[in-house]
């Protein structure tokens, strides 16, 4: 190893600590600002040290650097056009081609590897073995995720879609990945084994998502970003750059703890998760005052609403999909710093689980420039309902939802946001649709319960002039 190689080997393992630093620095949404940076430009070091190696082996050509840098820049102009120009709404689907490109890349430097090379006897196990579990797991990876992205975008049924012979595929194919894996590591230089695990893993991924419902999507897209973190160690280990394996056992470590906290505030295992049928997909819009649930319902206008949260002392906002889906994050913030003008306390409720993916709420709301500390969490916020005049919520529906309290129906055991235990309490929501557990939320019916029927962003930016009119 020359000093060039040695150098790099250096600059590679301070650019897996600013990774390390990197997360640790996204605990807080204090500081996440930084440690986004801090990852970025330790990636975009590791990448031209990398660059370097090459250079100094010479052991790329020109036309190889060309596509080099080619694909470098078109993936770079791709990626900062995405981040520019989704809109909210569609992050959820953007997270989940990301983790499908993630898995993917994975998986064809492995294949490129195990393919290519004659591997010396004696480390073929070291190299195959973490080169089959990278093919498994980046490719469910792939498939799963595109079929994510389907469901939450509407191109796939965002309802459990069960095929026949779906229980046998569940353990037929890992014992095809355990044979196939097998099957690699005692013939290494055959080209089979890592094409069949490909096969397999590519029909495996759609298969594990398809009977998933749209409720448990941002369990999923979690579980999904794991693997990515995942593939990409395995990859780590195939070409032994250590760099690769602390990037990615960091992003599988915190997508598998970020997995069993959304699972467990949605009261449910990841294994009961994975097996799926849970959720319907999202209600059809219904008219006002039909399909909706048999008891009665009190709608309200804007001026009623206004009355109740200018008079109000304390109101806890809470934020879902709705919210996203109408593009409304910015009227919202105008009607708080509003009443926070006239003197009213404001917070946000934000459920663990609320929108298509984790953070979703969080994303949202500091896009608006929501101070941070105006946010809290689910018990936090539970323990301070019953001091709230008003509870507005804004698009959320299956989180709110006061039959999670008793046996018997998809949501039951869910923890869920006590808004019904404020003192009055009022839903901004276009319809009596249902969401995407497919029942209708008693707290429509709850007699402390105003309905107003208005898209969100129309009806929020009617309730703040409203309520300026009536405050002067």
């Amino acid at each position: 190893m020359n000093a060039v190689e040695s150098t790099v080997r250096y600059v590679l393992l301070g650019t897996a600590a600013c990774f390390v630093l990197g997360l640790h620095l996204m605990n807080s949404p204090r500081s996440a600002r930084r440690g986004n940076a801090l990852s970025a430009a330790a990636m975009a070091v590791a990448v031209a040290a990398t660059a370097v190696l090459l250079l100094d082996r010479g052991s790329v050509n020109g036309t190889a650097w060309l596509v080099l840098v080619l694909g470098g820049a078109f993936g770079s102009g791709c990626g900062l056009y995405a981040a520019r120009s989704v809109e909210m709404t569609a992050m959820p689907q953007l997270v989940s081609l990301f983790n499908a490109v993630g898995g993917g890349a994975a998986v064809l430097i492995t294949v490129q590897d195990l393919l290519g090379t004659d591997h010396p006897a004696g480390l073929g196990a070291r190299v195959t073995l973490p080169g089959a579990l990278d093919v498994v797991i980046g490719t469910v990876t792939f498939s799963g995720s595109l079929i994510a992205a389907g469901k939450l975008q509407g191109t796939v049924p965002g309802r459990p879609i069960v095929f026949p012979g779906a229980r046998a595929a569940a353990v037929l194919l890992p014992v095809g990945f355990l044979a196939g894996s097998v099957w690699l590591v005692l013939t290494p230089d055959q080209t089979a084994p890592p094409l069949v695990l490909l096969g397999l893993a590519l029909v495996f991924g759609a298969a594990l998502v398809l009977p998933i419902g749209g409720a448990d999507m941002p369990v999923v897209i979690s579980l999904l970003n794991a693997f990515t973190g995942t593939a990409v160690a395995m990859a780590g280990f195939v070409l032994g750059e250590p760099a690769l394996i602390v990037a990615g056992a960091l992003v599988g470590a915190s997508g598998s703890i970020l997995t069993k906290l959304m699972a467990d505030a949605m009261n449910r295992s990841i294994a009961a998760i994975m097996v799926g049928g849970f959720g319907t997909g999202d209600g059809g819009p219904a008219a006002v005052g039909a399909g909706g649930p048999a008891a009665p319902v009190r709608p309200v206008s804007a001026d009623d609403v206004a009355i109740q949260l200018a008079y109000a002392r304390k109101v806890i906002v809470v934020p879902g999909y709705g919210l996203a889906a109408a593009r409304a994050q910015h009227e919202l913030g105008d009607l708080v710093q509003l009443l926070e003008e006239h003197g009213v306390e404001v917070s946000y409720a934000v459920h663990p689980v609320a929108g298509r993916m984790p953070g979703h709420m969080n994303v949202l709301l500091a896009e608006a420039d929501v101070p941070y500390p105006q946010l809290r969490d689910m018990d936090e916020a539970n323990s301070e309902f019953p001091q709230a005049d008003v509870a507005l919520v804004v698009g959320a529906n299956d989180v709110t939802n006061p039959a999670a309290r008793r046996p018997g129906n998809p949501v039951s055991g869910m923890p869920i946001l006590d808004v019904d235990r404020a003192r009055s309490v009022v839903v901004i929501k276009r319809s009596m649709g249902h969401g995407y557990a497919g029942i209708d939320n008693e707290l429509y019916t709850d007699p402390r319960t105003g309905m107003f029927f208005a898209d969100a962003r129309a009806g929020l930016a009617e309730l703040r002039s409203a309520v300026r009119a009536f405050v002067g």
